[in-house]
């Protein structure tokens, strides 16, 4: 096998002219410089210099050698460059799991700001289904997934990054005898017939802890598991839902109010899960800091 680093030894003697020129600009003694294309010469078994007056010149197999070691250097450079700017965030690929109210408010936004400010970088986007999205990051096959639930509920190897608590608001018919209130306690739900708004998992959950810390459980009459649809069954007078507030970005059906809830404040916790080993990445930090902003922005 051919050895890269006597290849370029080569071309600087191909070079400058010589062996003596090449020793000055490599800083190698002309001794050195020969034993290497000696060395050089025996891995490609044939001559590569032949003398000329005082000089060297290349032979057709010096000549090949030279114009690949230039390739070579070329390339060694662009992937120099390449790989500072991956170092650097301006460049790379970020696989992200996310779900449909986080999309529209903080994904979309993080995206846009990090087209503008790393438009190298390309974001592979994936809309996750209520399955457990944590093993694609632990294993690999993605940088970060948007997952609701605490800490706790973290597997090992994914570290999860808090973004935003996001409240919960009752969702009312028009008309509605409580929506005369500007606020709602919790209390005020627990004789009302429920439409449900979520899957079974950690949104549904946090609902439940809510109603559980203020003394009921929901009755619920109808199971539409969408923010959309459930807005529809409360319009028609079939009962009251809980939808957070990212939920009701998508908008509002006529026929509904919303109110703010209190005694407790129920609200789902949104992190973003991230692998615990993996390198760091620049591109990554600079998601998840878009992502952060555009939490804030919505909060403000």
């Amino acid at each position: 096998m051919l050895d890269v680093r006597r290849m370029q030894v080569l071309r600087a003697v191909v070079s400058s002219g010589s062996v003596t020129g090449a020793a000055a600009v490599l800083g190698y003694t002309p001794s050195a410089v020969s034993q290497q294309i000696a060395a050089l010469e025996k891995e490609a078994r044939t001559d590569l210099l032949e003398r000329v007056g005082r000089g060297v010149r290349p032979t057709a197999a010096g000549l090949l050698l030279t114009e690949y070691a230039d390739t070579i250097s070329r390339q060694v450079a662009e992937a120099e460059t390449a790989l500072a700017d991956l170092l650097a965030g301006r460049t790379g690929r970020l696989s992200v799991r996310y779900f449909a109210t986080a999309g529209a408010s903080l994904v979309a936004p993080a995206v846009a700001r990090l087209r503008t400010d790393h438009p190298g970088v390309q974001v592979e986007l994936k809309l996750i289904d209520p399955e457990d999205p944590l093993p694609d990051v632990r294993e690999g096959r993605a940088d970060l997934a948007l997952v609701v639930g605490s800490r706790a509920s973290a597997h090992d190897g994914v570290r999860l990054l808090h973004l935003l608590d996001d409240p919960y608001l009752a969702v009312l018919p028009e008309g509605h005898p409580l929506a005369a209130a500007e606020v709602l306690e919790m209390t005020d739900l627990a004789g009302e017939p429920w439409v449900g708004s979520e899957w079974p998992g950690p949104c549904l959950d946090a609902q439940l802890r809510a109603c559980d810390a203020a003394g009921f459980r929901p009755r619920f009459v109808v199971e539409s598991e969408d923010y959309v649809t459930a807005q529809g069954f409360v319009a028609a007078g079939l009962g009251v839902s809980m939808i957070p507030r990212l939920g009701l970005g998508v908008g509002l059906r006529p026929g509904v109010v919303v109110r703010e809830l209190r005694g407790p404040e129920p609200s789902r916790s949104i992190y973003a899960a991230v692998r615990e080993t993996a390198p760091p990445q620049p591109a990554l930090r600079a998601f998840i800091a878009a992502m952060r902003a555009a939490a804030e922005a919505g909060a403000a």
